[in-house]
């Protein structure tokens, strides 16, 4: 377990400032802040399972990344989930039966957040059934927002540990330009039925070159912050896609990001997590289980979104089995490959080293059906 000393409480630390944070910013809805007061009792019990659990041998991370589907209904240029469908067979979807199954063995893991994503993960129309019956679990969900109609607004006002969290890109013209015409208002008219329903919702910023001095505008957060957006994660851009290249922020982009983050941390009422730069104050990647793991929608699981690599299907082994899965404590016990000094995705960089630890048969079935040109990690 040495490869995991020394960062663990800091993070454990992290989380429980996040959620007394939530509780500040909610003050002025009672019930939303003592929501967040069970939650903290709820993330030190969590914390003390891990840590039983690391006692025994087995490290569990504190978060789970879930793609539930590979489905859509958009299509956005430069998407994930797109790239990684179009350049690798793909299975069929966790039922979910299985879902439930992973969650709970993840509750009694101690994982206390689960996040969701896609593909967009309200195709899947018994979502909100799952996470209904886990309330001690935190669900953001990463949506385009065009699917939360009053029905589904409805259900979520009741489910105070899911937190829908909205694509955007910027003003009308970044996001439709990446997302397609008209899908800004469409965005801006569900996060109005958020508000006014008195849902916890956020935004996700994928972060470009492009967009980078928009997102880091204070007016602009303040707008969002007004809208009632409370949760905001700033996700740098990997260049998944061919020709995307210059999507990609520059060193000096990074530091002005970095130092907005901190400057909204400092005076606005929001919650503002920073992918991957706020990994730094934990010794770098997080992934591979040292602070998430990713399970694709097959059931594949994976270091993390960007970089769709493993030797453990959850349909075949237990979550508990699959975190000690060779792979991934390879990566973890090799923590130094991450070399992060040049900021972006370590996992990217890095890529060809950590397909090469794949064993021999799953690499090699890999290389044969990934596209020509490395589309993706």
């Amino acid at each position: 377990m040495k490869e995991n000393e020394g960062y663990i409480k800091p993070l454990n630390t992290a989380i429980r400032s996040y959620l007394k944070d939530a509780v500040r910013i909610t003050l002025k809805d009672p019930s939303q802040a003592r929501f967040f007061l069970r939650m903290l009792r709820s993330q030190r019990e969590a914390a003390q399972t891990r840590q039983q659990w690391g006692i025994e041998g087995l490290h569990v991370p504190p978060f789970l990344i879930v793609s539930v589907t590979n489905r859509c209904n958009l299509q956005c240029k430069g998407c994930y989930a797109q790239a990684h469908a179009q350049n690798r067979p793909l299975g069929a979807e966790l039922s979910e039966d299985k879902l439930r199954s992973v969650i709970a063995e993840a509750r009694e893991l101690g994982i206390s957040a689960i996040l969701l994503a896609g593909g967009e993960p309200f195709v899947r129309k018994e979502l909100t059934f799952i996470t209904r019956d886990f309330p001690e679990i935190i669900f953001p969900v990463v949506t385009n927002g065009t699917l939360l109609d009053d029905t589904l607004i409805q259900k979520l006002k009741g489910q105070r540990n899911v937190w829908p969290v909205l694509s955007i890109e910027g003003l009308e013209r970044d996001t439709n330009g990446r997302r397609g015409n008209g899908i800004y208002q469409r965005v801006q008219t569900a996060m109005k039925k958020l508000k006014d329903n008195g849902i916890f919702f956020g935004c996700s910023l994928t972060i470009t070159r492009s967009n980078v001095s928009m997102i880091t505008d204070e007016r602009f957060m303040q707008d969002l912050i007004k809208a009632g957006g409370k949760i905001f994660f700033f996700v740098e851009y990997v260049s998944v896609n061919e020709g995307t290249e210059d999507w990609v922020l520059t060193n000096e982009q990074r530091a002005d990001l970095l130092s907005a983050t901190n400057a909204f941390r400092a005076t606005l009422p929001g919650l503002f997590i920073a992918f991957p730069g706020d990994e730094d104050q934990f010794g770098g990647c997080l992934a591979a289980g040292r602070g998430f793991v990713h399970i694709s929608p097959e059931g594949n699981l994976e270091p993390c979104p960007f970089s769709p690599y493993s030797d453990a299907n959850l349909r075949d082994v237990s979550l508990k089995e699959g975190l000690q899965s060779h792979f991934l404590q390879t990566i973890r016990q090799n923590h130094s490959q991450l070399n992060e000094t040049a900021g972006g995705c370590a996992l990217w960089t890095e890529r060809e080293w950590v397909h090469s630890l794949l064993p021999t048969k799953i690499s090699s079935f890999r290389t044969a059906n990934e596209h020509e040109q490395d589309a993706f990690p």
